[in-house]
């Protein structure tokens, strides 16, 4: 096998069942392809590579990855998808997803056929597909205070008082509305089956190039979600912020203030994710969500191999 990338980057959850064994055959199979293996310095520290792994590889801060590396694989689940993901997206490095946790959506190669499927994606046999990302800037008293960015969503959210916050909305400048509610998020297509689906925000097509806005629990039933193009951006200025914050992907956050701005537009990278060549959108929403299967052309399926079993 001749693989299109060199440098592969992997990156392990921590303290996760049986994440020593996936990660030694991972670097296992690497290693006899002959490809520099650059490991997250992390995981020296938590115990989750041996010895003999960590000499065949280099060991690295994975914020340093997108410099090193041509491709970034990760060992986890959405959440530790969703942190390398914001790291390397500026880098315009391929990812791809082992998936170690519950849901994958975004981790794509079971664990337990992970190097048959990695020998024919590292050759080349995959689909790419590009996910958009949010880039936030929050203003306070006319400067920015910092600039973050989410592969699944920002939120703005009340804080621990529980008090119901107000803002004022506006996309491309134009007001939209003034909301009371305990918060809003501002979701992107990968980030609509996260926190926007339970809060009632629709499903949408991962590569689809839209934002939703999804209030959560507002004081008024008419504020519906909004989709957007992802060509707009979104402004909300705080009126009553009490102890609010904003939330990047449910993993950081800052304390927002009393008329701050925050602004939020797409990304001007995106991710590229690596998709073993079987893969598809709808199947994996059937599979996570728990959905239907097709029973009409089961049913046929079934019919047809009786009329056969049964013919003299």
């Amino acid at each position: 096998m001749i693989s299109q990338f060199k440098q592969i980057g992997i990156v392990a959850r921590p303290q996760t069942p049986r994440i020593q064994e996936t990660l030694h055959t991972l670097v296992e199979f690497l290693h006899e392809k002959k490809l520099d293996i650059y490991l997250d310095e992390a995981a020296l520290h938590d115990g989750s590579v041996c010895a003999v792994d960590a000499k065949r590889c280099h060991i690295l801060d994975k914020g340093n990855f997108g410099k090193k590396c041509d491709l970034v694989i990760v060992l986890g689940g959405d959440g530790t998808f969703l942190s390398v993901g914001r790291i390397i997206a500026p880098f315009r490095v391929p990812v791809i997803g082992v998936n170690q946790g519950h849901l994958g959506f975004l981790t794509q190669v079971p664990r337990e056929n992970m190097t048959l499927i990695l020998n024919g994606m590292l050759s080349g046999k995959y689909l790419p597909e590009e996910r958009i990302l949010l880039e936030t800037t929050l203003i306070r008293e006319g400067g920015t205070v910092t600039a973050s960015l989410a592969l699944n969503d920002v939120v703005l959210s009340r804080g621990g008082a529980g008090q119901m916050i107000e803002f004022e909305v506006f996309i491309n400048k134009e007001f939209v509305y003034t909301q009371r509610s305990d918060g809003l998020i501002v979701s992107t297509p990968t980030g609509s089956t996260a926190y926007a689906l339970a809060a009632g925000g629709p499903i949408m097509q991962a590569s689809l190039r839209a934002f939703t806005l999804v209030p959560i629990c507002p004081q008024s039933m008419t504020n519906r979600p909004i989709a957007v193009a992802d060509t707009c951006e979104i402004e909300i200025l705080v009126t009553k912020g009490g102890d609010a914050r904003t939330h990047f992907d449910g993993q950081s956050f800052i304390d927002i203030h009393t008329f701050d701005r925050i602004k939020i537009h797409r990304y001007r990278h995106p991710l590229r994710v690596l998709h073993p060549t079987d893969y598809q959108y709808y199947k994996t929403l059937r599979q996570k969500l728990h959905w239907g299967e097709q029973l009409v052309e089961t049913y046929r399926q079934i019919k047809k191999i009786g009329t056969i079993l049964t013919k003299p």
